[in-house]
């Protein structure tokens, strides 16, 4: 039996609260789990962008898409991360082969 193996895409938001280093850490931080449990594809840095609202009062954050293959159990445990994760503003991860 194959293992099903998904295409995901997923957009994080970072607080500018963090500073550049801190953005970074936690996209090597993600990036790391993202390789450990799939396959990292495209990382796109789309940069500091305004919010449409405020999110915890803040009017701007780092966008970050992360584009990577991996079976399906894996997206419900990083979305359970990013939401105990201090700086991460938003996440949202779609499944493109839907």
């Amino acid at each position: 039996m194959s293992q099903v193996i998904n295409s995901y895409e997923s957009v994080v938001i970072f607080s500018l609260k963090l500073g550049e280093e801190g953005i970074n850490a936690l996209i090597e931080k993600f990036t790391a789990l993202i390789e450990k449990n799939g396959t990292l594809g495209e990382v796109e840095h789309w940069g500091k962008r305004r919010l449409a609202y405020l999110i915890n009062k803040e009017p701007e954050g780092y966008y970050v898409l992360f584009n990577f293959k991996s079976a399906p159990e894996f997206p419900a445990e990083l979305n359970r991360i990013y939401r105990i994760t201090d700086g991460v503003l938003r996440s949202l991860t779609i499944n493109k082969d839907d």
